[in-house]
Order: structure tokens, then C-alpha cells, then sequence
């Protein structure tokens, strides 16, 4: 009974959840249209790797052929902040939870479940979260797999238009916290400036998307962390 209490819960929670999922990942299957994917491989890829930025950068990469491992270091490089919050989430849950109950939650640890998570007071039952996986999982895949059979019907010129929200998804995940710190702020136009450069500069303008996305992410990231590292009372708040 407590385990279907907390699922009931979790399911309550992650309605609005999977309501914007299913608004924001109706232009990611626009691109996923695009990168040659069809609505049932869609459906999978996001069913699997229930990631916007992840996604993103997988059917660009997809898009643009890159090899296997491009491909796979891009996710793993993209979504590594996951390894984070599963980690955080951890600590949440019961010393004596079971090992598939653990894999379970990790399995779809996005930020806005991670959010609603770690708001639960006290020790978090996997069921919670399993509730709002029921509703978050198929929000998204639906809304991507939608996206790809509009941009089947729709006009050329409608699709492009609609393939914007994404950025404009971008943005707003972006803004927030740059308006807050001028670190934040310069290492983004920092990103958008390198990024273009690559795409200019002899001989690495013929490296792949997934492969600048890459050695981007590790270089200003790392640049970032010796240049400015965060005080553990910073990360406490």
C-alpha cells in the first residue's frame, strides 16, 4: 500500500511534466525528421535517452553521418550531468534499496525529475519516481514521434519554423542562470564564439558537429572548473 501511495504521487507530479515534454519534444522530432529518422525510431531513441540536449545533439550528429563513436561520445559527453544527479539521488534513497530498484530510477533521471526528487522530504521511494517516469516517458517520446510525422505533412517552410522552438527551449534553460552570473554568461559566449570559429578555421572546419561538441564541452568545461572553482559553501547553496 505505501508503494502504490508514493506511486499515485509520483504519477500526480509528473503530469506537468509529461505535458511539457510532450510541447518540447514535438520540435526535437522535427529534427529528428530531418536527420532521415523515422517516427517509430524516434519514438525509440527518446523512449531510451529521454534527454533534449542529448537528443539534439544525436540526430544533428545522426544528421551529418558521423561515425558510431562520435555519436556515442557525444551523448555521453552532453548528458554526463546525469551521472551527477543519480549520484545525488542516491543518497536519497533507502541504504537497503535493491540494486534494480536503483538502475531503475537512474534509468530516466532528467532534470525536472531530479527536481521534483530531491523536493520529496525524508527518504525517496523508487515508486515515486516511477510515477512520474509513467507519465514523463511517454510525454516525451509521443510528442518527438508527432513531430516527425508533421514534418511528413507539413510544409517545408513550416517545419523550419517549427524546428526554432527548440532553440528558443535552449535559451530558456540558458538565460536564467547567465543573467545570474557573469561567469555563466561570459563561458556561453565564449561556447557560441569557439563553436562558430571551428566551423572557419582550416582545417577543423571539416570536423563533425558531434565531434566540436565534444572537444568543446571538455576544454571550456575544464577551463572553467581551475579558472573558476566553486567554494563548498556554493555548492551547498
Amino acid at each position: 500500500m505505501e508503494n502504490k501511495k508514493w506511486y499515485k504521487k509520483g504519477l500526480r507530479d509528473g503530469i506537468p511534466i509529461g505535458l511539457g515534454y510532450f510541447a518540447v519534444s514535438f520540435t526535437l522530432g522535427i529534427v529528428a525528421k530531418k536527420a532521415g529518422l523515422t517516427a517509430f525510431q524516434t519514438f525509440l531513441a527518446t523512449a531510451l535517452t529521454n534527454a533534449s540536449a542529448g537528443g539534439y545533439a544525436g540526430f544533428t550528429a545522426i544528421a551529418e553521418h558521423s561515425t558510431y563513436i562520435d555519436v556515442a561520445l557525444t551523448m555521453l559527453i552532453v548528458n554526463a550531468r546525469y551521472l551527477l544527479m543519480s549520484a545525488a539521488l542516491s543518497q536519497k534513497l533507502a541504504p537497503n534499496t535493491p540494486l534494480r530498484h536503483r538502475a531503475l530510477v537512474a534509468f530516466d533521471v532528467t532534470d525536472e525529475i531530479f527536481g521534483i526528487s530531491v523536493a520529496v522530504e525524508g527518504t525517496l521511494n523508487p515508486y515515486y519516481n516511477y510515477g512520474a517516469m509513467t507519465v514523463a516517458i511517454p510525454g516525451w517520446s509521443l510528442g518527438a514521434a508527432l513531430g516527425v510525422l508533421s514534418g511528413n505533412i507539413l510544409p517545408n517552410n513550416l517545419v523550419s519554423a517549427l524546428g526554432v522552438g527548440l532553440y528558443g527551449m535552449f535559451l530558456a534553460i540558458v538565460i536564467p542562470p547567465a543573467r545570474k552570473s557573469k561567469i555563466i554568461a561570459s563561458i556561453v559566449i565564449i561556447s557560441m564564439v569557439l563553436s562558430f570559429a571551428l566551423t572557419k578555421i582550416p582545417l577543423l572546419n571539416g570536423m563533425s558537429s558531434g565531434l566540436r561538441v565534444i572537444v568543446l564541452t571538455v576544454v571550456i568545461a575544464l577551463a572553467a572548473a581551475i579558472l573558476f572553482p566553486q567554494k563548498e559553501d556554493e555548492n551547498a547553496k
